[in-house]
C-alpha cells in the first residue's frame, strides 16, 4: 500500500453523499472521467457540506465508524487529482466516497 501513513488525528476531508448507490456510482463515474472531487461533490453530493464537499478538519472520534475507518486509511489528495474511496462507504447517511486532503 506505498508508503505507510503516519499516525494523525485530524484530517481535512472532503465527501459525497449519496442516499442511492446508483446515484453514487454516477459520481464515482465522473471522478474516473476526471471532474474535479469539488465539482462532483456540487453536482451530486445530497449532504450540507458546502464548498465542494468539504467537511473541513475532522478530529479522530468525531465520525461514525466506517466513515473514520476509511478516511483515515486514505492517502492524502488534491481535488484535481483525488485519491478516494472505492467501493464507497457505506453507513446509515448513505454512501460515501471520501477524499483526504490533508492529516495532522
Amino acid at each position: 500500500k506505498g508508503a505507510k501513513l503516519k499516525a494523525a488525528n485530524s484530517i481535512k476531508v472532503r465527501h459525497i453523499l449519496c442516499e442511492k448507490h446508483s446515484k453514487c456510482m454516477e459520481a464515482m463515474a465522473k471522478l474516473k472521467e476526471g471532474t474535479s472531487f469539488d465539482k462532483v461533490a456540487e453536482q451530486y453530493s445530497e449532504d450540507k457540506a458546502k464548498a465542494g464537499g468539504s467537511l473541513g478538519w475532522m478530529v479522530r472520534g468525531s465520525m461514525v465508524g466506517p466513515f473514520q475507518e476509511a478516511a483515515f486509511a486514505l492517502q492524502p489528495s488534491t481535488v484535481s487529482s483525488p485519491i478516494y474511496t472505492n467501493p464507497p462507504v457505506k453507513t446509515g447517511f448513505g454512501y460515501h466516497i471520501i477524499m483526504v486532503e490533508d492529516r495532522k
